[in-house]
């Protein structure tokens, strides 16, 4: 897969495109872009994921608390294994959401991106005030020759998959079910920053996380198991995300405990894969309370990884 710039791509050859935010890359995503790829191949045209940053919210509302399920290089590292062409990314401002859909459809997909094919959710609008819908687009078809496709809702137990959906079983710590939604395991990019030492102290040395992106959501506060790879390695582990309340810590923090990681891993950028929820945060009257839990909370996450024998790419 080729990441490109909007204005820095320049393959002249005829395409098959998708559009879209595609933040999670959930299973309905999948579908849209297996699809994408099943269609390339049958009419020999270049398939094309086209995408915009930031999200388009955050311009629209003007507001910097959109939360996201994937960072750009989250998305950038699940696309590559659907072996797509192109991942084009068009910076979305201002003038850009005013384009109107004709001319949308005419200077972006057409004449920039040579579209032949073009595929869609069951849902998706575009151009100005996202005015213009499926019907709007077979109509372009027709007059600019390319062939539209609209893919159904992917439903699991009789519940549509959405992004907004997978961010509210997020914000309510439901892991397992987003992970469902998600078809693999929800992640965290950040870099390994020196925290206070109290982990080590316990016995539980933990490696703090600082996100790298702003606007990456993060799950409901507690104990989860967790997995990364470091190194070429997988390593296991249990992360807890709070405020620290036995210590009565204020500023959220991200730590993570590796079972048998015996090195320093600071100012690394690493990537975790979150498994499933073991409890809500608590508070303890005593150290030694919290470090009995933690004993039980690492028995736990051994236990479950060992029995479901996970796996994480």
């Amino acid at each position: 897969m080729i990441t490109k710039k909007f204005k820095e791509y320049n393959c002249t050859e005829p395409s098959v495109v998708t559009v879209g935010t595609f933040d999670g890359i959930h299973l309905g995503h999948q579908d849209i872009i297996n699809k994408l790829q099943e269609i390339s191949k049958t009419k020999i045209l270049k398939s094309i994921v086209l995408s915009f940053l930031p999200h388009p919210k955050i311009v629209l509302q003007n507001s910097s608390d959109i939360m996201l399920i994937n960072s750009l290089d989250e998305k950038v590292n699940t696309l590559k294994k659907y072996n797509i062409d192109y991942f084009v990314i068009k910076d979305f401002d201002i003038a850009f959401s005013r384009l109107t859909a004709l001319e949308f459809v005419r200077d972006i997909l057409v004449n920039k991106l040579n579209a032949k094919h073009i595929i869609v959710g069951y849902d998706h609008h575009f151009g100005r005030n996202r005015d213009a819908s499926i019907i709007q687009l077979k109509e372009f078809g027709d007059v600019y020759e390319f062939d539209v496709t609209e893919l159904s809702p992917r439903k699991l137990n009789n519940v549509s998959i959405s992004s907004t959906k997978i961010r509210e079983l997020l914000l309510i710590g439901n892991i397992e079910l987003a992970n469902k939604y998600l078809n693999d395991y929800f992640m965290l990019t950040g870099i390994v920053v020196k925290g206070m030492g109290r982990g080590k102290n316990l016995g539980f040395p933990t490696a703090n996380i600082r996100i790298v992106d702003d606007n990456k959501l993060i799950p409901k506060n507690g104990v989860y198991i967790v997995a990364s790879k470091i190194d070429s390695k997988t390593y296991y582990g249990m992360m807890n995300i709070g405020n620290n309340p036995t210590f009565k810590d204020k500023k959220k923090s991200i730590e993570i405990h590796f079972f048998d990681l015996n090195y320093s891993i600071y100012d690394k950028r690493i990537t975790i894969k979150i498994i499933k929820r073991i409890r809500d945060e608590k508070q303890f009257k005593t150290p030694e309370l919290l470090i009995n839990q933690l004993k039980k909370d690492r028995k736990i996450s051994l236990e479950f990884t060992y029995k479901n024998k996970i796996e994480i790419e």
